[in-house]
């Protein structure tokens, strides 16, 4: 542990497992409050990633958050800012993905769905969240978007447009309030071992996983080293940035 989120709080969505709550995990290690969200219906992940961090000597408690909902997001923001004073930093974690096929093949309810959740869902999430940080001073707001948000993949037509969308969101923010203190960056993993990525067939994993220059899976705790450290004092000249974290994904094959 090195402190470099030593007295600050904040909260962490999608934190019942993978990328999420190897994040929360990694904020508390470095001395954040951390307040861990999911979906009510994840409860017991949620639950779960708490244990660990108070395990490990940490601060955090759940509080539940259906990021595609106003006003759930509105709720979390002010748990966090009742609860610590303030809100430091967010990490937009929370996602779905979504059926494989082509883009005339997909339905319309499917397409809906994960716009709802991926694009609407941060936009609602970055909304209340630079509406706290203005009240005090500042603070790091992280996305999580995907190599498919940087480039076109197979199949993917629906998630690749709300993780195309997330970066648009992202720089749009990071240059509407700079000058408010307010940093706002995204991570783009490539093939990470998460119950999302491990969902679909062997097949499919090592599609996405083929144009990586490195040929192995990432481990959510790669990602949450970008995270944290973006939303730390060591990125304080760093905003708008869409951060791969993907192996070499998007650099060419």
């Amino acid at each position: 542990m090195t402190g470099s989120m030593a007295g600050r709080a904040g909260l962490v969505t999608g934190a019942a497992g993978g990328i999420g709550r190897a994040c929360a995990v990694r904020f508390a290690a470095e001395g954040a409050s951390v307040v861990v969200s999911d979906l009510e219906s994840a409860r017991a992940g949620g639950e779960e990633t708490v244990a660990m961090i108070r395990k490990a000597g940490g601060t955090a408690e759940f509080f539940p958050c259906d990021v595609a909902d106003a006003g759930a997001a509105e709720a979390l923001v002010a748990h966090v800012v009742e609860r610590y004073g303030q809100l430091d930093f967010a990490h937009n974690n929370a996602g779905i993905g979504g059926s494989n096929g082509r883009l005339a093949d997909i339905s319309d309810e499917d397409f809906d769905r994960i716009i709802a959740v991926n694009l609407r869902g941060t936009f609602l999430g970055m909304k209340h969240q630079i509406r706290a940080m203005l009240g005090n001073g500042g603070g790091a707001i992280v996305n999580t978007s995907s190599n498919a948000g940087l480039r076109g993949v197979r199949l993917l037509s629906p998630y690749t447009a709300s993780k195309h969308g997330i970066v648009g969101l992202t720089r749009n923010a990071a240059v509407e309030y700079a000058d408010d203190g307010i940093r706002v960056n995204a991570v783009c993993p490539g093939a990470i071992v998460t119950p999302l990525m491990m969902r679909g067939s062997p097949e499919r994993a090592l599609e996405i996983r083929r144009p990586q220059a490195m040929s192995r899976f990432g481990q959510p705790e790669e990602v949450a080293a970008a995270v944290v450290w973006l939303c730390s004092p060591d990125a304080s000249f760093v905003t708008g940035v869409a951060m791969p974290v993907d192996a070499g994904s998007v650099a060419g094959w």
